[in-house]
């Protein structure tokens, strides 16, 4: 579904060095490291963000390296969420759709069982200003599903959640994938988050891959001491 060959990119001074790694389709995929290493500048250079310097990103066969962000089928939620203070629930998720110029009455019908899944149906007229934490998450991710996407980016979705809120928005994430069965990738840097969501681990450290492997094997069998210590650091 997701392949990274040899991807490098910059940001300041900061260098992601030749990323290798594959995403299967349906598959749940945790990026997992400190702050600075490199996460978000993966995710936003796949979702057309960032560009690269070099290496090729494909997403289900496709060379997309080069496209701009709304052609690339990726569904994109930010840390902070970002929703559109001056626009309802609805008109937040609708808003992909209307950029994509589809009439209303087949955005609605894309939409409805997105916002059942979520159980979000009476939020619709409500301003996203006064929602909850777990709400405005809940809001960001029927807006990045609206368009029925290929692929899914969470950057560190649950990271400004209390711990209650964190654990019933994980895993509420794990069973819309499922549902949807759709490929995601997830930042996260907290243990717990991971163990609830992910199938597979890419542990990254100074722009790196470290390890990519499940949880289990990762903890059980870690390859170098920087893995050791992100996990720990993550528990």
């Amino acid at each position: 579904m997701l392949k990274l060959d040899h991807i490098s990119l910059k940001a300041g001074d900061f260098t992601v060095d030749d990323v290798d790694l594959t995403v299967a389709s349906k598959e749940y995929f945790v990026l997992m490291g400190p702050t600075g290493s490199g996460k978000s500048l993966l995710v936003k250079a796949v979702c057309g963000i960032l560009p690269v310097q070099s290496g090729t990103i494909c997403i289900d066969g496709n060379d997309v390296t080069d496209l701009e962000p709304g052609k690339r089928q990726v569904g994109y939620v930010p840390q902070n969420s970002s929703l559109f203070p001056h626009l309802s629930v609805l008109d937040n998720i609708l808003f992909p759709l209307k950029v994509r110029k589809l009439p209303k009455k087949k955005a609605m019908s894309n939409i409805e069982p997105v916002i059942e899944a979520l159980g979000i149906g009476s939020l619709l007229s409500r301003s996203t200003v006064n929602l909850s934490g777990g709400e405005q998450q809940k809001v960001a991710l029927a807006r990045a599903l609206s368009f029925n996407p290929k692929l899914l980016m969470l950057d560190e979705p649950v990271s400004a959640l209390d711990e209650p809120t964190r654990c019933e928005i994980c895993g509420l994430l794990k069973r819309i994938q499922q549902d949807f069965s759709i490929a995601t990738v997830h930042i996260c840097h907290n243990l717990e988050e991971a163990r609830i969501v992910s199938d597979r681990i890419a542990v990254i450290a100074d722009g790196r891959i470290a390890q990519i492997d499940t949880l289990k094997n990762l903890m059980d069998k870690p390859k170098a001491n920087v893995v050791k210590k992100i996990l720990r650091l993550a528990d």
